[in-house]
């Protein structure tokens, strides 16, 4: 059968890799697709580096448009990144009448609804499985895998850097600042790592799976983030002696009234798997009520990993080349008119479990203050640890877990115990997330 032409906009990482893949896997992709895959055309603003990544009988330009712009292209592979340029190419070429592949999990989070309603008028596909961890199929999970279920909730760990931090912060025992640093030198972290140690990069994945597992539109605008860069060694040394690791976990969670979408350091209990994922890697938890709890685990970026999930949407994208638009899956698994208009849930109605340490002087009556305002927002207690602080001058610190309570009572009750006599400074508040299946 004719081939599938291909053009790619952006040829670094992704796009070498996406090219190596399907020239070296070309015939097992053909026989899966039902016809050959081809890329015939690609942009970079480099072009003696797209040279050397795509190969020879590529045609190169300089301009993504032209790729857009080519009669001849079946598909765009938009791999440039950002919400601008990426932006305007990926809505030129569904004004084209072309399909679309993309990687950009800041275009789909961001501009996805704006997106999905142009391609739903013009019948044609924007598939975005690569902008989600990298290498793990895991929107194809949500949106077809598990479309028999209602989905109670997904939790993330869906950021390397961060994830390599946190995992190199517990085993060495050593500050954020220096393993940031060593993660910089390892090209772990970029040299600004706002997007990553903040949780911009985790919240843009998570509002893309939320918005499929409870069939709402994307709205990274009222996802609440807090990443790792405040997080202290001995905090993650306190999670570890009561029996928890601390992740950057991504977290959507269906409630009676409404969607929790937040990011922030969180306790996982360490006899689960999804604990358990260290270093760079990426893993996905979602619970349905008719499965149970599945996880998805693999590399969460690098070349080939997302070269093959991006060839994974070629593949899905050619078998359904000649498919009526109104019997493919929809592109947040729901249909376009049975979206549901559920609201996002600001942080302070969030209900879950909370880890809390203070620094207390050494006062008759203190851990019975404590106690006694935390029973008055309802906030009961589930374990607790006593250290001696750095300075016998400030007595000790307690580490408080909670039960589930709601966070408006938490931060009433942290407000008050901070007034205290007995306290000094801050208390530290960290989520706990115990992901029972």
């Amino acid at each position: 059968m004719k081939a599938i032409n291909v053009g790619l906009c952006g040829v670094g990482t992704v796009g070498g890799g996406t090219a190596t893949v399907l020239k070296r896997n070309g015939e097992e992709i053909a026989r899966r697709a039902g016809r050959p895959i081809v890329v015939t055309m690609a942009a970079n603003r480099d072009l003696d580096r797209a040279r050397e990544l795509v190969g020879e009988g590529v045609a190169l330009t300089d301009n993504a448009m032209d790729v857009v712009n080519n009669p001849d292209i079946d598909i765009v592979v938009e791999l440039i990144g950002g919400t601008t340029i990426a932006k305007d190419l990926v809505l030129a070429a569904i004004e084209n009448g072309k399909h679309v592949v993309t990687a950009n999990k800041k275009l789909i989070a961001e501009y996805g609804n704006e997106i999905f309603a142009r391609a739903q008028e013009k019948g044609v596909i924007v598939a975005f499985e690569a902008a989600v961890a990298g290498g793990i199929p895991v929107i194809k999970a949500l949106r077809e895998g598990l479309t028999a279920n209602k989905i109670e909730w997904v939790a993330g760990i869906i950021n390397g850097t961060s994830n390599f931090i946190l995992t190199e912060m517990r085993d060495k025992g050593s500050a954020f600042a220096d393993v940031l640093a060593e993660a910089q030198r390892l090209g772990y972290a970029e040299a600004d790592p706002t997007f990553d140690i903040e949780g911009h990069d985790a919240a843009h994945k998570l509002t893309i799976m939320s918005a499929i597992a409870f069939g709402i539109p994307v709205q990274f605008d009222k996802a609440y983030l807090e990443g790792i860069s405040k997080l202290d060694a001995a905090d993650i040394k306190y999670a570890a002696e009561l029996g928890y690791r601390i992740k950057l976990l991504g977290m959507t969670r269906r409630r009676p009234n409404g969607i929790e979408l937040r990011v922030s350091p969180t306790l996982i209990p360490a006899g689960r798997l999804i604990a358990n994922v260290d270093g760079v890697m990426n893993a996905v938890l979602v619970k349905g009520d008719a499965v149970g709890a599945t996880m998805y685990y693999g590399p969460g970026a690098g070349a080939e990993p997302t070269a093959s999930s991006v060839i994974a949407d070629l593949v899905d994208i050619t078998r359904l080349h000649t498919a009526d638009p109104e019997h493919r899956v929809p592109h947040l698994a729901f249909q376009p008119t049975a979206m549901a208009n559920l609201p996002i849930l600001p942080i302070s109605e969030v209900e879950t479990c909370y880890y809390l340490r203070l620094s207390v002087k050494d006062l008759p009556g203190v851990l019975a203050n404590v106690t006694s305002i935390l029973a008055e927002g309802q906030i009961s207690v589930d374990a607790m640890l006593q250290k001696p602080a750095a300075s016998a001058e400030d007595g000790a610190e307690l580490v408080i877990v909670t039960h589930t309570a709601i966070e408006k009572n938490i931060n009433a009750a942290i407000a008050k115990i901070e007034l205290l006599p007995s306290t000094n400074g801050k208390v530290v508040k960290l989520r706990l997330e115990h992901l029972n299946g």
